[in-house]
């Protein structure tokens, strides 16, 4: 098992709370060269209607929602989760007075909640960590109604970021940037068939974007958030620093291939 599955660091140390996750989400905020923006375009494509029931698993510290708040249906049954508790204690605090809205601890492989408890369940960006995948999807299924459930998971590709592991590996081959291989056991690429086999029904529509970075201390603590990113902290910092600061001399600006979007799943009775 690799820290992207080990659900104890992933616990104590990668999503204790929001920290790591922000700084990720601060760097894609400021240099998308697609304006319109990752929470709105996923909101657009759950197509959610008055008196809807939604579970997303994984909510972290709320942004979809806190995006969105302006366009939710009215009534809309919110039912926010995440495996850690820190994550949940920031949803909270940022969407705590919105009706209809619960908040709960979760594991997606052991979902707390009746057969066909929800409308709509939504897993954005964490299907990669979890370590029982068919146990999740079968879970997944479950508490999703028999007659027009749908299931919105959302992911990576294989391109993802590849310019700034290159340039993590040019400074230290030996350093394990958020590589494609750790997302590789549900991308973009691997996922469909692995949801296949518990839907009728999954299409993929693909979010079309790239980062165009000008400034070093952004970039800097994003990979400073990543699964690496312990590896560069300390004296190393001063000297990777010096290494971004020359490459956007060189290049005015580091230019990096985005590759994300999500797989829409029907149960199909």
């Amino acid at each position: 098992m690799t820290h992207f599955t080990d659900q104890q660091y992933l616990l104590s140390q990668q999503y204790k709370d929001a920290a790591n996750l922000n700084a990720r989400v601060e760097l894609h905020k400021r240099f998308s060269t697609n304006k319109y923006g990752w929470n709105r375009w996923v909101f657009d494509q759950l197509k959610l209607t008055p008196g809807e029931h939604v579970l997303e698993l994984g909510c972290g510290p709320g942004h979809l929602w806190a995006g969105n708040i302006d366009r939710l249906p009215a009534p809309c049954h919110l039912t926010l989760t995440d495996f850690s508790s820190g994550m949940i204690q920031e949803a909270h605090a940022k969407l705590g007075t919105l009706d209809g809205t619960r908040f709960k601890v979760v594991d997606v492989q052991d979902i707390p909640y009746d057969d066909g408890d929800f409308d709509v369940v939504v897993a954005n960006h964490m299907l990669y960590h979890v370590p029982d995948r068919t146990r999740a999807l079968s879970e997944i299924r479950r508490v999703l109604k028999n007659q027009g459930g749908r299931f919105y998971a959302s992911t990576l590709g294989r391109a993802h970021m590849q310019e700034l592991a290159q340039l993590v590996n040019r400074f230290d081959p030996a350093l394990m940037f958020m590589s494609n291989a750790q997302t590789d056991g549900f991308s973009l690429e691997s996922g469909g068939e692995q949801l296949a086999q518990h839907f009728a029904s999954v299409t993929i529509r693909r979010y079309e974007d790239a980062l165009v970075v000008t400034e070093a201390a952004p970039l800097i603590a994003y990979v400073l958030s990543s699964f690496s990113g312990r590896s560069l902290a300390g004296d190393r910092l001063p000297t990777f620093t010096q290494f971004v600061q020359q490459e956007l001399a060189t290049h005015d600006a580091i230019r990096i291939t985005k590759d994300s979007g999500i797989f829409i799943c029907c149960v199909g009775e």
